[in-house]
């Protein structure tokens, strides 16, 4: 029997969504904008020779590392830029607020800030179940993204964004290990002349946020910095948080056209709580609540992040440009989690108090060649980067004390898990681009990867003979929260084994497009590629079948994948994009069983994905301008497979149909928007609406969250007085206070899969900024 999250207020949000739709299907869209986002960008833009009125995309460079306009492009690629990030009636704290207005995207928000988003592009990164997986994401050329795969959206500072570049389908693969796409954010360059200016909001659930920027320019100097300080009690019980963050670029010009940028990032989230995910039952009974076990084991984490990163271009000649990048990091992750002690204690199991400290680093080049082939312009770019990740990683109780001694609750315990972890990641591309006719273009490339993992266990348990060095009825490397030796007797366990272990993973991933410009306004294009994403460390930790080492026979995913798409604008204000792809995977990584809170992961077989995406950008005239963004997503199972839907759970024994849904992924996702901004005053505001189709919570189908609809409005009013400027702004998000799942615990082996949303929520701030 199906479980299902209703929603109360859909039918009266609905009408709103569709009439935003319609009006944007409908209206012209501005020529200078770039697909989702409503740009603003100060980068060059190019127009046809035949038709100088039209102007197109503005430059991006994720897509061939060479900055060009998206429009001719062969593939999906979308900019949010600058006016809409940093709009003075949004947040500014969360990815969220700008990457469910790309089509094929969609950002679930667990109103966690102890859980990091779950960035999913194309379906891929649904089971994540923390952060972002399978989607690589950048901050000004820096990973933010471990080299095992694992994401950490929390890093990107939007309060100093220039743009965030969304990237889907097959040109994302020459970035490496991941099948999903890539988000990478730039900081924005300081203002001509110093300024400085603040900004504060206010909020529901007693949310605020203060924040300071200073940038400006003294010869060849350009800088930039913001500081900002975050704070809520949250929605749900449980779930209060603080978030500081600081981003700060540093660029010097120097001679020959050459430039050095010095980049720093800081994060630190300190207590963060984790209300956990609810059951069905316990989202109908209150969706406020904390999950079972929060607020007895205090569920929570610490974050802090420090990263530096040089980035150096030279352009040697008027063909040759060379750019190279090192950058250098520190993480430290302190997390909490819920389980019952009888659970910590057996042997094999890691505790539940993880605690990492992870040192990274890498560097990358590239050198870009423009030349001429056949008589045609022809861009070549070759490059490497090398990623590296060292980290020790312990697990304790969550609780002291013992049965002859009143237990502590959510406080570190004895010792359960040691080990050291390092994952390293390198890759070599090419890729070009061929100006074969003034109509046709081609594109392509080819990358090499190769990720190296090894881990080195310290924590050993056994009562048999062994040839480890470790007294027999002991574990190595073990101890008690007092520092006295931990022993281990029969009736414990048999045997922790050694995991040690090492695993290469390796591919080649080729891509190729083609674009022909069939009028000045429009633009075909076709596509092809492969894919790899190899398993994180997390999955490789353990085999399935209990025996020591890491598990060896997971097996990368592979996906190939093809794309149509049309670019056009219909009329001197109106762009339009669409593409239809299709993506087939192998070997797709999913959880096989969970015995005692230890996962394992197997492959699936086959997947597929088929969509279309959409995005309309709109300018009404007299200050009114939409957009909408549109997806169709049909993602399945090809090949059935054995899973666990209850733990303990020695063997898979649960079948996963073929043709079943793959979880987490809604068929159909809207975004509309309307605005209006009257230059004279100053007076801006906009109507928001969001749909998503309704999203399974599991492999095996048998139980869903509910489609939505959420409404959100926001205005402000702006004035200019000599050097001064001022705002004051407000906004209300779920107009309509609709019952929704924001986001999903996939597969989780005890039916708490979601994770309910607010319901109205209430802003209002004021900034000002002054010009020295």
């Amino acid at each position: 029997m199906r479980k299902s999250i209703g929603l109360r207020h859909a039918a009266a949000a609905l009408p709103v969504c569709l009439l935003l739709t319609g009006l944007v299907a409908i209206a012209p869209v501005r020529a200078e904008d770039a697909g989702p986002a409503q740009q603003e960008s100060t980068a060059p833009r190019t127009q046809p020779e035949t038709s100088p009125s039209i102007q197109l995309a503005p430059t991006v460079v994720t897509a061939t590392r060479v900055e060009q306009p998206s429009f001719d492009l062969p593939l999906a690629i979308d900019s949010i830029d600058k006016g809409q990030i940093q709009d003075a009636a949004k947040p500014m704290v969360n990815i969220s607020e700008q990457v469910n207005r790309v089509p094929g995207s969609v950002v679930q928000n667990r109103e966690s800030y102890a859980q990091e988003q779950q960035i999913i592009l194309r379906g891929f990164g649904a089971r994540s179940q923390f952060g972002t997986r399978g989607v690589k994401l950048l901050a000004d050329g820096i990973p933010a993204s471990s080299p095992d795969g694992q994401g950490s959206p929390g890093l990107f500072d939007l309060d100093s964004a220039q743009r965030i570049e969304v990237l889907r389908g097959p040109f994302s693969a020459l970035y490496g290990n991941h099948s999903g796409g890539v988000v990478q954010i730039f900081t924005e360059d300081g203002p001509p002349v110093p300024t400085l200016s603040g900004s504060f909001w206010g909020g529901s659930w007693e949310s605020w946020k203060a924040g300071l920027k200073f940038g400006g320019t003294n010869g060849g100097l350009n800088y930039i910095g913001s500081l900002s300080r975050f704070e809520t009690q949250g929605y749900r019980d449980h779930s209060s948080a603080e978030k500081d963050q600081f981003n700060a670029k540093l660029r010097s010009d120097l001679d020959g056209g050459s430039s050095l940028s010095l980049i720093v990032n800081y994060l630190n989230q300190p207590d963060n709580l984790d209300p956990l995910g609810l059951s069905a039952t316990q989202v109908a009974q209150n969706p406020r609540q904390a999950g079972t076990g929060a607020n007895q084991f205090d569920s929570r984490r610490s974050l802090d992040n420090l990263q530096a990163g040089l980035v150096y271009e030279n352009p040697l000649t008027s063909a040759d440009t060379v750019r190279t990048i090192v950058y250098v990091g520190q993480r430290n992750n302190d997390g909490f989690l819920a389980l019952q002690p009888g659970n910590q204690i057996a042997v094999k199991q890691s505790g539940a108090v993880s605690v990492l400290n992870r040192e990274y680093w890498g560097a990358g080049g590239r050198w870009t060649h423009k030349d001429s082939l056949a008589g045609a312009p022809l861009t070549i770019t070759t490059g490497a980067d090398y990623d590296t990740a060292t980290e020790g990683r312990k697990g304790f109780l969550n609780f002291t004390g013992a049965s002859t001694n009143p237990m502590s609750l959510g406080q570190q315990g004895d010792l359960k898990r040691n080990e050291d972890d390092s994952v390293d990641s390198y890759g070599g591309y090419v890729q070009a681009e061929w100006q074969v006719l003034e109509a046709l273009s081609l594109s392509g490339g080819l990358r090499y990867t190769r990720v190296s993992f090894d881990s080195e266990d310290h924590f050993i348990c056994t009562n048999t003979v062994n040839t480890t060095g470790t007294p027999v009825g002991t574990c190595s490397g073990a101890y008690q929260a007092n520092g006295t030796p931990l022993a281990v007797t029969a009736a414990q366990s048999t045997w922790n084994p050694d995991d040690s272990g090492k695993q290469n993973y390796s591919a080649w991933t080729p891509v190729i497009g083609a674009l022909y410009k069939l009028t000045p306004k429009l633009n075909l294009y076709a596509n092809a590629g492969r894919s790899f994403e190899t398993p994180t460390f997390i999955e490789l930790a353990y085999r399935p079948d209990g025996a020591s080492g890491l598990n060896f026979n997971l097996k990368p995913s592979k996906s190939n994948h093809y794309e149509i798409g049309a670019k056009a604008f219909l009329t001197a204000e109106t762009r339009v994009d669409i593409a239809v792809f299709q993506i087939d995977s192998k070997d797709e990584i999913v959880v096989y069983n969970n015995v005692g809170g230890r996962s394992t992961f197997q492959n699936a077989g086959r997947t597929q994905r088929r969509g279309v995406e959409l995005g309309v950008d709109s300018d009404f005239g007299r200050g009114f301008n939409g957009y909408v963004a549109a997806t169709y997503l049909d993602a399945r199972f090809k090949d059935g497979f054995l899973t666990c839907t209850t733990t303990p759970c020695a063997v898979a024994n649960v079948p996963v149909n073929p043709g079943n849904t793959i979880p987490a992924v809604p068929q159909y996702s809207v975004y509309g928007e309307v605005s209006w901004k009257h230059e004279a005053t100053g007076f801006a505001t906009a109507a928001e609406a969001r749909w998503m189709g309704k999203m399974w919570v599991n492999d095996v189908n048998s139980a869903v969250a509910d489609s939505f609809t959420v409404v959100n409005l926001r205005a402000g009013l702006e004035q200019r007085r000599s050097n001064w400027r001022f705002s004051e702004f407000a906004r209300v998000d779920n107009v309509f206070s609709e019952d929704y799942i924001g986001a999903i615990a996939v597969n989780d082996a005890n039916g708490r899969f979601y994770f309910p949303a607010p319901t109205r929520t209430f802003l209002l701030g004021v900034s000002a900024s002054y010009t020295f």
